[in-house]
């Protein structure tokens, strides 16, 4: 569906995952792109102004103790995210596709046949939900300057940088699950 007033394809979805105040706890370690908040808000400034559908998605921990865990400051969106929005999803698994609301049947019920993912962290909760809506089969438009992740440690014990691991999540995206675009082309759309 194209929206009369600015010619844009109503059909497609922003879904913003977890972009939490909680991911700013040292205990997740050192994070990559500084950027990425700052174009998830320029992401949501395009899709408010523009009328077009937004989700937002907040990841529940059931662990307590967490930085994510329900009644901490940690569980909150971080300011400017927390705005105007058609539907809040909450979960507490790697997939915004296990939230409460259905998803799946939210976006199906108005005609949505594409969504654009952006958030924290690359490669769970935006990758897991990329994958999944590809499977469902979504087209899917991966934001990968409006995500970030933290350093991981190996099996072998190895640090892996963020950088690296964001690359090589995009990587094994790339093609077969996800277009992978950045927020400048995203907007311009």
């Amino acid at each position: 569906m194209i929206s009369e007033r600015y010619g844009i394809d109503m059909s497609n979805a922003l879904i913003v995952i977890d972009v939490q105040n909680g991911f700013d706890d040292p205990a997740f370690g050192p994070r990559n792109n500084p950027a990425c908040e700052d174009n998830v808000r320029r992401l949501l400034a395009h899709w408010r102004e523009s009328e077009q559908l937004v989700v937002l998605v907040r990841h529940d921990s059931k662990y307590p103790g967490s930085p994510l865990e329900p009644g901490q400051p940690g569980n909150d969106l971080k300011p400017g995210i927390d705005g105007p929005h058609d539907l809040f999803i909450t979960k507490n698994t790697n997939s915004a596709f296990y939230g409460e609301p259905d998803l799946d049947a939210w976006l199906k019920s108005r005609g949505v046949t594409r969504v654009t993912i952006c958030g924290i962290t690359t490669d769970h909760c935006c990758s897991t939900t990329a994958r999944m809506a590809d499977n469902l089969g979504y087209s899917v438009d991966f934001v990968l300057d409006a995500t970030h992740t933290h350093d991981r440690t190996s099996a072998d014990g190895a640090t892996i940088s963020a950088d690296d691991v964001a690359r090589v999540n995009v990587a094994s995206l790339a093609g077969e699950f996800a277009k992978i675009i950045t927020t400048a082309e995203a907007v311009s759309r």
